[in-house]
Formats: C-alpha cells, sequence, structure tokens
C-alpha cells in the first residue's frame, strides 16, 4: 500500500506541474515534443498529433519536452521554425516555464478544499499548560486564543508548532486574546530533556472548526498558506544553517512517511488514510511549486531568471553562457540528490 500511495502521490503532484507546462505551452504556440510521467525506460506510450505521452519506469518526475528546448536563447541571432520555443516571444516563454509551479500551488488548494471541507480545521486556542514553563509564568490560561507570534498572524494551532520548532531558544513575542481583549507577552522558550526541543510549555492547543459552511474558503486559504510558510521557513532554517542533513528528504525518505502515516491511521479506517494521503500530497504539491521557483540552475526558477534578464535587456543571455550554468547547476544537482538518497537509506536502517 505505501507504493500504492507513493505513485499515486508522486503521479498527482507531478501531473499537475507538468501539465501547467504543456497548456501554456499549447495555448502560446509553442510545440510539445513529449508528455512525460515518470523517469527512466519507456513502459507505456502513444503518439496523438506532435506529443508522444509517456508513462515511465520511475514515479519520481516527469518531464514537459518543448520544441528546441535546449536552444537557449530566443531569436537574436538565429532564426527558428514557428512553433519552437525559442521561436516564442519571451513573454510567452516566461508564463509557459513559470506555469508548472502555479499549477502546484492550484492543485494545492484544490486538495485543501477537499481536507477542509471533510476534516475541518484548527484554532489556536490553547488546552493546557505546562506547569515551570514560559507560557505558565507569564499568566496565559487555558481557553486563550493565540493572535500573533513574533508579530506574525496565526490563524491555525498548527502554526504554534512550526513557529517554536524554528524559533529555538530566542525570545517570542507572543499576543493572545482572553474575552475579546488582546494581551502580549515576550517569552523565552525552555530545553525539554523529554521532547528534544525547546518549548513555551503548552500542553495542548486547537480547537475543531466546523467547515461545511462558509468557513470552507478561509480556511482553505490558511491551510496552503500554512504549507507555503511552513516550507519557506524551514528553507530559511537550512539555508541559515540551524537545520541538519536529517530535515531533508527525497523519494525513499517521503515513502517512509506515507508508510508511517497510513500505518498509523489504518485503524481508523481508509477514509482517515485517504484524508491522511491527502494532507501529505497537499504539502508536497505547494512544497515542488516553491523549490521550482528557486532561482537555481536547472530548475524552473533558474530558466526563468534568465528569461527575465532578457526581458529586461530586449536580447537574449548567449546561449551557451547560460548552458554552461544549467549544465554545472544540473550536476550540483544531481549530486545532492545522490546525498539526500543516501541519507535516506542510511535514516531508514537506523
Amino acid at each position: 500500500m505505501t507504493l500504492v500511495f507513493f505513485i499515486l502521490i508522486f503521479g498527482l503532484v507531478v501531473i499537475a506541474h507538468e501539465f501547467g507546462h504543456f497548456l501554456l505551452a499549447k495555448t502560446n504556440g509553442i510545440r510539445v515534443t513529449e508528455f512525460a510521467i515518470g523517469m527512466g525506460p519507456k513502459l507505456l506510450h502513444f503518439k496523438k498529433g506532435e506529443t508522444e505521452y509517456c508513462l515511465r519506469l520511475l514515479p519520481i518526475g516527469g518531464a514537459c519536452v518543448f520544441d528546441n528546448e535546449n536552444e537557449l536563447g530566443g531569436t537574436a541571432d538565429k532564426e527558428y521554425e514557428e512553433g519552437s520555443f525559442p521561436a516564442a516571444n519571451v513573454w510567452a516563454r516566461i508564463s509557459t516555464v513559470v506555469a508548472g509551479p502555479i499549477f502546484n500551488f492550484i492543485l494545492g488548494f484544490l486538495i485543501a478544499f477537499v481536507l477542509v471541507w471533510f476534516s475541518g480545521s484548527d484554532r489556536p486556542v490553547i488546552n493546557g499548560l505546562m506547569e515551570g514553563y514560559p507560557m505558565e509564568e507569564a499568566g496565559v490560561l487555558p481557553g486563550d486564543v493565540i493572535t500573533h507570534m513574533n508579530g506574525e498572524k496565526i490563524y491555525l494551532a498548527r502554526e504554534i508548532y512550526i513557529n517554536t520548532y524554528i524559533n529555538k531558544e530566542k525570545p517570542m513575542s507572543i499576543t493572545y486574546e482572553r474575552d475579546g481583549e488582546a494581551f502580549e507577552v515576550t517569552v523565552t522558550p525552555k530545553y525539554s530533556d523529554e521532547d528534544g526541543r525547546y518549548l513555551i510549555g503548552l500542553k495542548g492547543y486547537g480547537e475543531y472548526v466546523d467547515c461545511r459552511n462558509a468557513n470552507i474558503f478561509p480556511y482553505t486559504y490558511y491551510e496552503v498558506r500554512y504549507c507555503l510558510k511552513s516550507t519557506l521557513k524551514s528553507l530559511g532554517m537550512l539555508l541559515s544553517g540551524n537545520g541538519s542533513k536529517d530535515d531533508v528528504s527525497g523519494p525513499i525518505g517521503i515513502a517512509q512517511v506515507i508508510g508511517d502515516v497510513s500505518e498509523q491511521a489504518a485503524p481508523y479506517g481508509m477514509w482517515v488514510v485517504i484524508l491522511n494521503m491527502l494532507n501529505i500530497a497537499l504539502l508536497l504539491s505547494v512544497n515542488l511549486g516553491v523549490m521550482n521557483l528557486l532561482p537555481l540552475p536547472a530548475l524552473d526558477g533558474g530558466r526563468l531568471v534568465f528569461l527575465l534578464i532578457e526581458a529586461v535587456r530586449g536580447k537574449p543571455v548567449p546561449p551557451d553562457k547560460e548552458g554552461m550554468v544549467h549544465f554545472a547547476g544540473f550536476v550540483v544537482l544531481m549530486l545532492l540528490m545522490v546525498f539526500v538518497m543516501y541519507n535516506d537509506i542510511m535514516r531508514l536502517f537506523g
């Protein structure tokens, strides 16, 4: 079942991403020579019109290949056949490249809508306090509602966890409401040997919100916002040196999480398992959208940087120079993938 869920989740996320590229390419008159789901050898394939549709062996990626895509420059020094990628105007190419990540965010909203409708959401209400920890000492009481942490608006109970986890030992300003009145306190998290991290001292938090009504719209937004902000905060933590290699996972690590979550949810019925799998798909889809927009060579964001430079300069970056940058980025990306996969395997075997 882990393998089945893994293939379905990755397939859904990858199809959304590549379909975004595909749709905008067709809209802009750019020929798509191949639309592939998966990597490696072809399992199934057929051709319709100018496009070959492929299902490949390894369910960990995909591709939307444009005609003459490797000709990275525009039409400044060379004439290209109409319908090829470099022959399209720069804004058509920009919209085609950025459409993949945008469709991942659209998929995220659709999944969040289903999740929130069926399972509701959670308000950041304090249920209990840990004795001897900062929040109790600051006079906070059960029933209080946290509204801001370090100046950032809090909508969901889960945001409390991600903010305290990333904040670690630094002082935090926390605003909460009690009987409609706002209070602000500053607390310094205390390290818990039992939990292995810094805590502000909340024994429990979260109040169920029924979303089978008008709440569906704001809470769908809050869910996607939470995934987006947690992804960005996690990236910031890694780039600032506050993370570790165990905070990053590749396909093997993700498969392990899928297996663990499905096993824990199984006693509650298949519907609960499906909702949990959708939750993972939501996080992965938003994560993929963010990662692909990073201005790194070999990613959509790297291609986008060169296209924006072309739009500003009025002429493309020389193809040989852009190609060298993308190739170097691709090599680094492959090395990173090997490292992450090795780390996932070592973690899998303890």
